[in-house]
């Protein structure tokens, strides 16, 4: 499920990137940006190379200018993925950071957020993301997701989601291949009830919306489409406070 596609184009990490600032949330150091007064919140998971990555951040802070408070937790504890050790693949870092660890605290984020007065989290999972935010959504424990590129996503695992979600993937991807993430439509229009938007872009490679290259005006102009798909999708369910008032 693992591959070198995964990690290709790494991001050169910066604790100081983003217009945010970093604190502690539920235990884990978290990239915060946007106002809490919105009460409507967005819990972005990042890929294997974790929260430092500026183009992850600022993508956080474009969601954020479109009036969510944006929550980006290490969910690796200082210790992301680093694609030039050759002593630890990523199979054998995978052992150390599992999306079934990553889920759990994400649960956390959502009620320490929730302390904080915010009425619905959102979540949107990125690549190794994906995987912990469809487990939310099988869940129900967020009234809306988004998957970008998604790694380790099931067909069992969409058969299961119980909330609205839009789910972007790249023509070209090992991961979650063309034919793949079609069958994910499939399993989604068969239900209704549960609301989706599947998309695949033309010409693009796993990655895309975060690990493209800034000076290459085609890459930028993809990911903005996809982020903006993501915008869309979240504001759509803007409502959330009305809607899920009684626990999300």
């Amino acid at each position: 499920m693992s591959g070198p596609q995964c990690c290709s184009n790494p991001p050169t990490l910066n604790p100081g990137s983003g217009v945010g600032h970093v604190e502690e949330l539920a235990g884990l150091k978290t990239y915060f940006t946007g106002s809490l007064d919105s009460k409507l919140a967005v819990l972005l998971v990042s890929d294997v190379f974790g929260y430092d990555a500026p183009n992850l951040r600022k993508l956080a802070d474009k969601v954020a200018a479109a009036g969510f408070y944006v929550v980006v937790p290490d969910f690796f504890y200082g210790d992301p993925f680093v694609a030039e050790r050759s002593d630890r693949p990523l199979a054998v870092w995978l052992k150390d950071h599992g999306p079934d660890k990553g889920l759990e605290d994400a649960k956390l984020v959502i009620d320490a957020l929730k302390s904080k007065g915010v009425s619905a989290i959102g979540a949107a999972g990125i690549c190794w993301g994906a995987k912990v935010v469809v487990g939310l959504a099988k869940e129900a424990l967020i009234p809306a997701a988004v998957l970008l590129h998604p790694s380790f996503v099931t067909v069992d695992d969409i058969k299961s989601v119980k909330v609205p979600i839009a789910i972007l993937g790249a023509e070209i991807d090992q991961l979650s291949p063309p034919a793949l993430v079609k069958q994910f439509d499939e399993i989604l229009k068969a239900k209704p009830e549960v609301g989706s938007f599947v998309k695949i872009f033309p010409k693009c490679a796993h990655g895309w919306t975060v690990r493209y290259n800034v000076n290459d005006a085609t890459a930028v102009s993809y990911a903005d489409e996809a982020h903006q798909d993501m915008l869309n999708w979240f504001t759509k369910f803007s409502s959330w406070r009305l809607r899920h008032a009684s626990g999300l």
